[in-house]
């Protein structure tokens, strides 16, 4: 070791002596082997790391000794970088040192080790070791084939680590069969990330236990409208019966993802004392809601619900008047001919005067199958509101050009806009106004530029 080097080894600048020890790896001389191995007591963690780094460039097995000491060094950092030298060095001498490194408080710590004896070729001898080894990698799906004995290291995580961590530990604790589960996943209610109390909310629902109901319950009020929704399909499964009048508090929820969620829940359990609430959710101001409704009140199939169907037959969305359609017919198959369906006439009549032209046309074609003359009803309203003008026919190609407004392919949903702007087609303002928010934006715009031309 020259006299200048060691010098500047101990010089008071923690930069000067990272310098050297930079220099010394560029270099590349193994007479400087000495001089790094005693960089690796600095005081300094990053003259350290760079030491034990250095090291590696000279595949020279005096180093081993030292990087295995440095792994019980107190910074994480410097016990990265002898891990991570150690397992390019190859030196078996290292297995050793590195396995109890699987346990390291620091996970790139034990992730490094991982890597390292992976390459130095370990295998582990013993479940234990197997464990440690795959929670040092990260991939704790590995862990359901281990079973019962790999809940306790999962619960260790799903508790103290990180919150990605925390949640695929709890994913994967839900995927081992062990008495424990049901506790543990009760227990991941509680925590502080919404993606967490969905993941154990999920496991719950599919264990179905009804001693489960109360728990999961509580989550019906969770400020998250994700893990509500997710609590209403866990609630159905682990006693749906019991949580039917909750059930229906939730069709007024103010996420349209747990109004959605409780219809569909309410559908599946068939009760018939959520009629009155689904058939308010037909005039809901989501599509998907609605629908949800509609659906629902097809599987419960009780009459009452005739009147609300018919109004559903007046929706803006052609998907929802098909689905009410279909659903009257399984309710009542001569649904006309009844007092429910009749009840729903001032509906119909006022929806005569709707400034959508498919409102109207499903209003005309309903009165008809009433066998009453719409257009004597259009002369009546205009008498007592003015204002009201008779309904314009659409264009004869307003069908064909809507359905093109929703094809699959973009290019043809932009000429379909084109052609609706040209033909200054008022009664397509609803189905571009739709468009406008299709996710190609060359449709987006055609459909804007299209609804700007009918003003």
């Amino acid at each position: 070791m020259s006299w200048w080097i060691k010098r500047q080894l101990r010089a008071s600048k923690p930069q000067t002596r990272l310098a050297v020890v930079e220099k010394l790896a560029h270099e590349g001389d193994a007479k400087s082997i000495g001089s790094l191995v005693l960089a690796l007591k600095d005081k300094v963690a990053d003259v350290r790391c760079a030491a034990a780094r250095a090291l590696v460039r000279f595949a020279d097995r005096r180093a081993v000794t030292p990087l295995i000491e440095l792994l019980r060094d107190t910074v994480p950092l410097a016990r990265i970088a002898a891990a991570e030298s150690l397992g390019k060095l190859a030196d078996p001498a290292a297995i050793d040192r590195l396995v109890p490194l699987l346990r390291d408080q620091d996970p790139i710590a034990r992730a490094v080790a991982a890597r390292s004896l992976h390459r130095l070729g370990w295998r582990p001898s013993t479940d234990a070791l197997k464990i440690q080894q795959i929670l040092a990698v990260g991939n704790l799906h590995q862990l359901v084939t281990m079973g019962p004995e790999a809940v306790e290291p999962l619960l260790e995580l799903m508790r103290y680590g990180s919150p990605n961590k925390q949640l695929a530990s709890v994913k994967t604790l839900g995927r081992i069969n062990d008495p424990r589960l049901v506790r543990t996943m009760i227990e991941a209610l509680h925590m502080d990330t919404p993606a967490i109390r969905i993941a154990a909310l999920e496991t719950l629902e599919r264990l179905a236990d009804p001693a489960t109901y109360s728990e999961v319950e509580k989550l019906l009020n969770d400020a998250s409208a994700s893990v509500r929704s997710a609590a209403v399909d866990a609630v159905t499964h682990c006693n749906g019966r019991r949580a039917v009048p909750r059930l229906i508090l939730s069709l007024k929820d103010p996420s349209w993802e747990v109004r959605r969620a409780a219809a569909k829940a309410l559908g599946f359990i068939g009760e018939a004392s959520a009629v009155p609430g689904l058939c308010e959710m037909v005039q809901d101001p989501d599509l998907d809601v609605r629908e949800a409704g509609i659906a629902a009140l097809g599987q419960i199939c009780d009459p009452q619900a005739i009147t609300s169907l018919v109004t559903a037959l007046l929706d803006a969305e052609r998907t929802a008047r098909n689905l009410a359609q279909t659903t009257l017919k399984k309710i009542q198959p001569d649904w006309e001919q009844t007092e429910q369906a009749r009840a729903a006439l001032p509906a119909i009549k006022a929806a005569l005067a709707h400034p959508d032209y498919w409102v109207r046309h499903s209003a005309t074609v309903l009165l008809e199958q009433f066998k009453m003359d719409a257009r004597s009803l259009v002369d009546e309203l205009k008498s007592v509101s003015p204002e009201i003008s008779t309904p314009q026919p659409p264009h004869l190609a307003l069908p064909f050009l809507a359905d093109l407004l929703f094809d699959r392919d973009p290019e043809l949903r932009v000429a379909a806009a084109e052609a609706l702007g040209r033909l200054r087609e008022k009664n397509a303002t609803a189905i571009l106004a739709a468009a406008a928010r299709d996710a190609n934006q060359a449709v987006q715009q055609a459909a804007e530029k299209a609804l700007a031309a009918l003003n």
